[in-house]
């Protein structure tokens, strides 16, 4: 790799001569990380003419930090970082002192929300019970390149380079509308569908567009954390309503409110399903009150036990139900590309609220995508995702039973994470950092809970990205540090 003639410059009033400040430039950018081991300096003319200083003097200050080993010269190939140079563990930028008061400059802040605990190095640990993250072996590795490839060949490549501004890519609308909705039971033109980056950024969108501190918005307690950091920052009235095992009581809505937010076919996180009949009077309630629906419908594909319910869109007859859709569960995670389905009269603000913010999502994966369903790659990895799931629960749900384990909450139709229950006068969050030392991830359930004092004996346990040999040894660990905190599970 070659360093930028660009990240060189001489610092203005510094002392000694020309030389020695080369060679100070150098040796600092090498013991500060910013310059690493085996890679290319610029040639002496190029640094020369970048400096304004004559070719002489940068080949004298190269070979000096040669005689001290900082660099090494391979004949007609040029000036080399040495591989016996200083190498610090890892790139830290130099300390400054910040003369802005951000505590006043601020005039809004989106950190502090409620975040689920887990690690970005999640993959290293041995037992990770977490929740929403892909297993790279399952996935359709060689038929994703592919269609990448397809999507960068010539046919298609003016569609690539096309500023769509506000539009989408008409094969990934064209699939969605004709081929995945429909098996929701969902029909909706393109005017009724807009691409999203993920389930994340569709809630979003429709916060913005729907609610404001005027109005009032329902969710679900517990529920998705980021859902409600979403809410807070539209600055709208918000009521929680606690769940049982069948999802949202409709009876237990309040009196009135602008929008329901609601996971009627996996609830986050008790992955309970909302039944049929709940289901119309819930639509029944929302039709009294004369307020909107949002349905998160995360995961419906993963229902490898018997079929999913309908959607709760598919019941509408009044398009008051806002459909939020992701290929993120199913594909990848780092995908991030989900869909809105609603009136057109919503989606028209909506796709008008994207475009001012980021136009569309990137092309080149809109069409990738777009070629990795309708060729089938799609359902067949579905198919076999839904396998290994089946065998993974199974194995879950003997392992947990094995160990006293209690099950909180579980998905009638598949899904990828149990709901859990520890014994009470447990602390979740001090259990998950104590089972981080044997390598053994869970997600405490505080963080799901809207209340001001959530309870804390609550846990998730996701199993989408653990094998199943690992299954039995790492519960047993969870039941062990169980007994250790609270005299038994």
């Amino acid at each position: 790799m070659a360093i930028p003639v660009e990240t060189f410059f001489l610092t203005p009033g510094a002392q000694g001569t020309l030389q020695a400040r080369i060679q100070q430039m150098v040796a600092e950018g090498i013991l500060s990380g910013r310059f690493r081991r085996g890679e290319r300096l610029p040639s002496t003319r190029r640094l020369a003419m970048h400096l304004g200083v004559s070719r002489i003097t940068v080949t004298l200050a190269y070979t000096e930090l040669v005689a001290s080993d900082y660099l090494a010269s391979r004949g007609r190939s040029g000036y080399f970082v040495s591989d016996n140079a200083p190498e610090p563990p890892e790139f830290t930028p130099p300390a400054r002192e910040d003369r802005v008061d951000w505590s006043r400059a601020l005039a809004q802040r989106f950190s502090g929300g409620a975040a689920l605990i887990r690690p970005p190095d999640w993959a290293r640990y041995r037992y990770p019970f977490i929740y929403g993250q892909a297993d790279p072996r399952l996935f359709d590795h060689a038929n994703w390149r592919l269609c990448a490839v397809q999507a960068l060949g010539a046919r298609d490549f003016g569609a690539l380079t096309e500023d769509y501004y506000d539009r989408d890519d008409p094969h990934l609308v064209d699939f969605i509308a004709r081929q995945t909705l429909p098996r929701r039971g969902i029909i909706a033109g393109p005017d009724e569908i807009l691409v999203t980056l993920g389930a994340q950024n569709a809630l979003w969108l429709t916060t913005q567009v729907l609610l404001n501190r005027r109005r009032r918005a329902v969710i679900e307690d517990p529920c998705y954390p980021a859902l409600r950091d979403i809410l807070a920052q539209s600055r709208c009235a918000l009521v929680p309503v606690p769940v049982d095992p069948h999802g949202l009581p409709p009876g237990s809505l309040p009196d009135s409110a602008d929008v329901i937010f609601t996971t009627p076919s996996h609830q986050c996180p008790t992955s309970a399903t909302m039944p049929l009949e709940r289901r119309m009077a819930l639509l029944a309630r929302a039709r009294e009150m004369d307020a909107l629906i949002v349905e998160d419908d995360y995961e419906f594909e993963m229902a490898y036990l018997k079929p999913p319910a309908p959607a709760l869109k598919s019941l509408d007859t009044d398009g008051r139900v806002i459909y939020v859709g992701s290929f993120s569960k199913s594909l990848f995670p780092g995908l991030r590309l989900g869909y809105l389905v609603g009136s057109a009269a919503f989606i028209r603000e909506a796709r008008a609220l994207r475009a001012s913010i980021l136009r569309h999502p990137p092309g080149h994966i809109q069409r990738t995508t777009a070629y990795f369903l309708s060729l089938g790659h799609h359902d067949s990895l579905v198919r076999r995702t839904g396998r290994a799931l089946t065998e993974r629960r199974r194995v879950m749900e003997a392992e947990i039973a094995r160990h006293g384990l209690t099950i909180a909450g579980r998905g009638a139709h598949g899904g990828s994470s149990f709901w859990m229950r520890a014994p009470e006068g447990t602390d979740t969050t001090a259990l998950a950092r104590t089972l981080r030392a044997d390598s053994v991830l869970i997600e405490p359930g505080a963080a799901f809970f809207a209340r001001e004092n959530p309870p804390a004996t609550y846990y998730r346990l996701g199993y989408s990205s653990i094998p199943s040999e690992r299954i039995g040894a790492g519960l047993a660990l969870i039941a062990e540090a169980l007994a250790q905190v609270g005299g038994g599970s």
